[in-house]
């Protein structure tokens, strides 16, 4: 599994796929043509919407890719508490001249209309977040010719992941930019996120499948980190969030290295879910007070973060980033994909030389 995994990329180098219009074909096209994987994120998009993005994305590379699907969310919201979080954010829509969104704007993220696609039209990889699919769908995916990863944050998910006969799992990190792939949302647990090293350490223990490192990656010398501990490749977000072949607001690249921005924190500002972005107003005033409601937050702020962004109010701003934020370099991605290599090689001479990398 993991040669039928890794033989798909000569490098051992994933693009995450980051939701809301930052992983465009463009940016996995150019991660592709440099020898590492390249993915679409479909979180947030229609089947169709999807699906021209796979057209485009074939119509610029010939070599591997994938999409990631978000998993459809059990009810855990209380109504009462999203109605009072609105309430707490008319000022912002206000303030940005918007109205609040409509929180009850669907929970499956059009899952099956999109798996219909994929089984129609395969791709190479396709991965999941927010949970493990059944294992009729991971079969049907395999019949078809598509290789399957899902995200685990903990041991006990990367078994579940197992179970369910995926191929491999996404290590996620504490981290790690965006939200974290937590299969339940509890938020009791919203201060237990495992760090990457610790983590794979003990999914690498706990199960036997190949495993994709993510969090906090943006050098060459962490890749090999992460692979002299078990992992067949290393899933790098933020380090492609700065590219320009990246879809993210001009604002938002600009953010990560602005040293106005000095940390992350996980919130459920945004979303409802936990997700690690660089503290702004917004987190910092409406952080402490937000309802484990996702998607519904989502959908409540999404005209409000729209307009903070065309504005150009990065205070506003959803500013998804990993914890190796000011690390990021804005180079084309492909050019990225090539230093990376080159530093993974030195790091990797240095560790067999006995020198320090």
């Amino acid at each position: 599994m993991s040669s039928a995994l890794t033989d798909l990329f000569p490098l051992p180098i994933v693009q995450a796929p980051m939701a809301g219009g930052v992983s465009v074909p463009q940016l996995a096209a150019a991660v592709a043509e440099a020898g590492g994987l390249g993915f679409l994120a479909a979180g947030y998009k229609t089947a169709d919407g999807m699906y021209q993005e796979i057209k485009q994305l074939r119509g610029l590379t010939g070599r591997p890719f994938g999409v990631n699907l978000f998993m459809p969310q059990p009810d855990y919201a209380e109504p009462a508490a999203v109605d009072v979080y609105a309430h707490q954010l008319a000022g912002e829509a206000a303030w940005y001249e918007t109205e609040l969104g409509d929180p009850d704007s669907g929970r499956d993220d059009g899952y099956d209309a999109k798996l219909a696609v994929l089984l129609d039209n395969p791709v190479p990889v396709v991965s999941f977040h927010f949970g493990v699919p059944s294992r009729d769908v991971l079969d049907a995916l395999r019949r078809v010719g598509t290789l399957t990863l899902v995200t685990a944050t903990t041991p006990d998910e990367a078994r579940a992941v197992e179970r369910a006969g995926a191929d491999g799992v996404i290590v996620q990190g504490a981290e790690a930019g965006g939200h974290q792939g937590t299969h339940q949302d509890i938020p009791e647990n919203d201060r237990s996120a495992i760090g990457l090293l610790s983590l794979l350490g003990q999914i690498r223990e706990a199960v036997g499948l190949p495993l994709v490192a993510a969090g906090g990656i943006m050098r060459g010398s962490q890749i090999a980190a992460v692979l002299a501990a078990g992992a067949s490749a290393a899933q790098l977000g933020t380090a492609f969030l700065a590219t320009p072949e990246s879809g993210a607001h001009a604002v938002h690249k600009q953010a990560l290295t602005n040293p106005l921005f000095v940390r992350t924190e996980l919130t459920r500002a945004f979303s409802g879910r936990p997700a690690r972005g660089l503290v702004n107003r917004f987190m910092r005033e409406h952080g402490p007070y937000a309802p484990a409601a996702y998607p519904e937050i989502h959908h409540l702020t999404s005209p409000v973060r729209k307009a903070a962004a065309k504005a150009g109010d990065a205070q506003g701003m959803a500013l998804w980033a990993g914890q190796g934020h000011r690390m990021a370099r804005e180079l084309p991605a492909g050019q990225l994909v090539e230093v990376l290599a080159a530093e993974l090689d030195a790091a990797r001479t240095a560790l067999s030389s006995g020198g320090a990398g």
